[in-house]
């Protein structure tokens, strides 16, 4: 009873106190008053009365408490007339009242600039810098791209806008960068590219100035909030699409925002990207001239298929998108102006070179070797930096006696296999019948219902040269697939089921976020995903075959946990993304290049047998190799060794070697080559 009559009183005590503060200022600046009073008097007098050199009479000993209590609550405690002490007093108040508003006014207006930077609401003052819209699991990639991109540079800076919590946006950029030094603060947060960046905590002071990472808060989708992140003063804007399925939306909404805030011409390069091959054209027209629209089922069906029919591929791409080795740049033509393409391709020791970009703008992949270079023309080469492209002549290293002729190699009819169906499923069909040869067939698996089926007799109806067999299954089911006869196809194609298209979506609560319901369902796509390969790669054991397999996932992180062997294909929808779209950033015409290599016509990359092209009894350098791509009207770009295709991390891919490297290959090798199907 005695613990509960305790506890009674201090609920109403503390209930008073609320009460109190509740009132308002006045009476809490009385009772505080009261309050102090009844502790300085008191103690006031104790000190007087203690003091033994303290005036012996009651009026003298009052005074002194006075002084006292006058003293410590800053009134003053002066003595004399009535009238002198309380002019006195009344200026120590007044003065005490002016000191006290001031530090109030001040400590607010601090306080409140403390808050308004901590929400990621002030004004971003840089210039050329690189602005990233939006939020979704593409900023980690996006974010760790610029800063390699930059790493060459003394001062940079990366401003994120999106409707997230600014703290919060940086803790997870600080995470997401895998242990990179990181200093947050107000202004941003600071990652250390150089050596020594990695080890450290989140928050460690491990500042460089190299690139800043700087977060604000608040929706893209307003001109006037795209203000913070100062657009016009930046060299890039990248849009990127929320997850959800109103993703494509936003980004055309944000796009038309920009269009808004940006006056035109614009010098800053705008890169976006969409999902749904149906909004893509709704989006470049948001963007204007000069805004560039990744459509990411076009790129990664596209994609798919040239891996399924280049099995290696997608690491030669990988290797081109990241900027931790060699990428597409451009390099001023100078003492080439007026020679041939051809002559080009031996020019650059270092560099190899692949097409040209005319003074009007027109990108040119492997063009005709008979084909002028323009005074005003650039070339398009890939080189390990902007500043490695020097021309120097590798025509002395060709060895004429090890160039061969071609082996004559006829097209025939495939056996290709589909495991899955998705939204970019129509597309993977479409870009495969552009490339087989006649009488290709395609045998579909996949846990669709009616919808799914009669979209593919649609697209089988549409094609020319394949034949389209659906047949409904379960691609994690191991019967359904050890009736397939798997190691029978030329090629074996696995894309993820997402909801709606395989499995039956569960329930989602009502207050559920739509970002994590999105990542839910990437995560339960990659899930089925990776349980079909578990199943391949025993199908694959027991056949004692190596399964030519390309798969398709939506998280990176997942792809890590894939059963297949090392240096497989994957391809990382979001990454993939993510890179294309850091490379146009950085060089708004390179959109052209990649759209050139990502569709049928034209040119493309290849792996083709490097005994086609040299002799494989000799060393050689690869200025050779070059130089027999060059006659064929191919542009070689590097090589990969079939005996290293299992070791990490190239797996055997060496783009843009050095002309001079020699180099001994075997009867199984292969020739990176950019040419025409």
């Amino acid at each position: 009873m005695a613990q509960q009559h305790t506890t009674s009183l201090r609920l109403r005590l503390r209930y008073r106190f609320d009460n109190l503060v509740a009132g308002g200022t006045a009476p809490l600046v009385g009772w505080l008053a009261v309050a102090c009073l009844a502790v300085v008097v008191p103690a006031s007098a104790v000190l007087v009365w203690a003091d033994r050199a303290a005036p012996t009479t009651l009026s003298g000993r009052l005074t002194a408490v006075w002084v006292s209590v006058g003293q410590t609550l800053k009134v003053g405690g002066a003595v004399g007339s009535p009238l002198y002490v309380l002019a006195s007093v009344t200026l120590a108040l007044v003065a005490l009242l002016f000191v006290s508003t001031l530090v109030s006014l001040i400590t607010t207006g601090i306080n409140q600039r403390i808050m308004s930077l901590r929400r990621g609401h002030s004004t971003v003052l840089e210039a050329g810098h690189t602005v990233v819209l939006g939020w979704s699991d593409q900023i980690f990639p996006v974010v760790a791209e610029l800063v390699a991109a930059n790493a060459n540079q003394r001062r940079s800076a990366i401003a994120v806008l999106a409707p997230k919590d600014k703290v919060d946006m940086e803790d997870e950029i600080a995470t997401g960068l895998g242990g990179t030094g990181v200093r947050t603060g107000l202004g941003g947060t600071g990652v250390r590219t150089g050596p020594g960046g990695t080890g450290a905590p989140p928050g460690t002071r491990t500042w460089t100035g190299a690139t800043r990472i700087i977060c604000r808060s608040g929706p893209t989708t307003d001109p006037t909030v795209l203000a913070r992140v100062s657009p016009q003063t930046s060299k890039a804007v990248l849009v990127l699409p929320p997850d959800g399925d109103s993703g494509d939306a936003h980004v055309v909404k944000t796009l038309l925002a920009l269009d808004a805030a940006l006056p035109r011409p614009r010098e800053a390069v705008v890169v976006a990207a969409v999902r749904d091959a149906r909004n893509h054209l709704t989006a470049r027209l948001a963007a204007g001239p000069g805004g560039h629209v990744l459509c990411a089922d076009e790129i990664i069906a596209r994609l798919l298929v040239q891996t399924a029919r280049q099995p290696g591929l997608s690491l030669v791409y990988q290797e081109l998108l990241d900027f931790e080795g060699d990428e597409f740049y451009t390099a001023p033509a100078q003492g080439l102006a007026g020679r041939t393409f051809g002559d080009a391709l031996l020019a650059f020791t270092t560099s190899s070179v692949v097409g040209l970009l005319h003074a009007d703008g027109r990108v040119a992949l492997n063009p005709d070797t008979d084909a002028r270079i323009g005074a005003d023309d650039r070339i398009i080469l890939i080189s390990e930096d902007d500043d490695t492209a020097v021309q120097e002549p590798a025509g002395p290293w060709v060895d004429e006696g090890a160039i061969v002729t071609a082996r004559p190699r006829s097209r025939y009819a495939e056996r290709l296999l589909l495991l899955g169906w998705n939204r970019r499923a129509p597309l993977v069909v479409e870009q495969l019948d552009e490339f087989v040869s006649p009488g290709t067939t395609l045998d579909v698996v996949a846990l669709g219902d009616g919808a799914a089926r009669r979209t593919a007799a649609e697209v089988a109806a549409a094609r020319t040269r394949l034949e389209v067999a659906f047949h409904s299954g379960d691609i994690t089911d191991p019967d359904v697939l050890a009736k397939l006869d798997v190691p029978s196809y030329d090629s074996v194609i696995v894309i993820g089921e997402t909801d709606g298209e395989g499995t039956a979506p569960a329930a989602a609560p009502p207050d559920a976020d739509p970002p994590a319901l999105a990542a839910q369902a990437r995560s339960g796509t990659d899930d089925r995903t990776l349980v079909t390969l578990l199943h391949l790669r025993a199908i694959g054991e027991a056949a004692g075959c190596e399964l030519p397999l390309t798969t398709e996932m939506s998280d990176d992180g997942n792809r890590l946990l894939a059963p297949a062997r090392a240096g497989a294909d994957f391809i990382v929808s979001g990454r993939l993304i993510s890179l294309l779209m850091t490379q146009i950033s950085e060089s708004g015409h390179l959109a052209d290049v990649f759209e050139e290599l990502f569709r049928a016509e034209g040119s493309e990359f290849y792996l083709r047998p490097v005994a086609d092209y040299v002799r494989t009894d000799r060393e050689v350098a690869f200025a050779t190799v070059v130089e027999s791509a060059r006659r064929r009207r191919e542009c070689a770009v590097g090589y990969r060794l079939r005996d290293r295709t299992a070791t990490a991390p190239a797996y055997g891919v060496r783009l843009n070697p050095d002309k001079r490297q020699r180099v001994r290959f075997g009867e199984h090798d292969w020739v990176v080559v950019l040419a025409e199907s």
